[in-house]
């Protein structure tokens, strides 16, 4: 009878270890995070909208995603037909005839400050957004004055040639082609453009593309070896000589939008 009795009392303790290792992993399984639904995503902000934190330092909205309010062509009264608002993008589109052409300029100016914004480029295309304009019949058009970030479709833009024409260069002064790194045409970018007192750094897509000191003798230098070296003042015999002017966005033929356009003026405080 012993051997009888000896394997009931296996199998016994074979099953209750059995039942106690399923209960075990049924336990372990529940407390694993796959079995924690996951939190819902947060939505995305709003475009062209600014958070309490930003209004409360300062940032100031350039373009209110529904009208060209606070922005006039170049040289004149109003916005040109060429610019419009569409799904909350500012936009250019080649119109038909010279009237409807222009550069896009603030109403007010700016000295000092932080601007960001994001541009997308149509297949080939070329723009540039540009601080330190001064308008006057003597001035041709935003380039006549102001600094320009290039902007333009490096893949196919007939620019893309030229280090210092590339997306995100400082237009005719600043090699990037170690930095210019935009995204495909049809794509956003995002532009950080910081100016104080002569120090202004360029960044596309988070990464620096120009930096100057525009106090500097290296500036001059720089301009004397650029286009604007010996222009006329309609072209640019005053290039850069503004600390103060207007914010501006190129018409240069080729379909371009811009978004999330926001400005914060600085004071001479240090600013990373």
């Amino acid at each position: 009878m012993k051997p009888l009795k000896y394997a009931l009392l296996a199998a016994g303790a074979l099953i209750l270890g059995l039942t106690a290792a399923r209960t075990s992993e049924s336990a372990k399984a529940a407390s694993t995070p796959e079995a924690v639904p996951p939190k819902a995503l947060q939505p995305a902000e709003k475009p062209n909208t600014l958070t309490p934190e930003e209004e409360a330092e300062g940032w100031i909205l350039l373009f209110d995603g529904v009208t060209t309010a606070g922005w006039h062509t170049f040289n004149r009264d109003k916005a040109a037909e060429g610019w419009t608002v569409c799904d909350g993008e500012l936009r250019f589109r080649l119109p038909p005839g010279e009237k409807g052409r222009g550069d896009l300029v603030t109403d007010a100016e700016f000295e000092d400050f932080d601007l960001r914004l994001e541009w997308k480029i149509s297949e080939g295309g070329n723009s540039g957004i540009f601080f330190g304009v001064k308008e006057g019949p003597e001035y041709g058009w935003a380039s006549s004055t102001g600094v320009e970030m290039q902007v333009l479709d490096n893949r196919a833009g007939a620019d893309r040639f030229d280090p210092t024409h590339l997306a995100g260069a400082m237009y005719d002064l600043i090699d990037a082609s170690e930095t210019s790194r935009p995204n495909p045409a049809g794509c956003w970018n995002r532009v950080r453009i910081l100016k104080q007192a002569g120090k202004v750094t360029f960044r596309l897509n988070e990464i620096i593309t120009a930096q100057v000191d525009m106090n500097s003798p290296e500036w001059q230098r720089m301009i004397a070896r650029s286009k604007w070296n010996g222009a006329d003042k309609f072209n640019g015999a005053d290039f850069g000589k503004f600390p103060r002017g207007r914010i501006a966005l190129q018409d240069h033929f080729d379909e371009v939008a811009y978004r999330n356009i926001k400005i914060r003026p600085l004071g001479r405080e240090a600013i990373d």
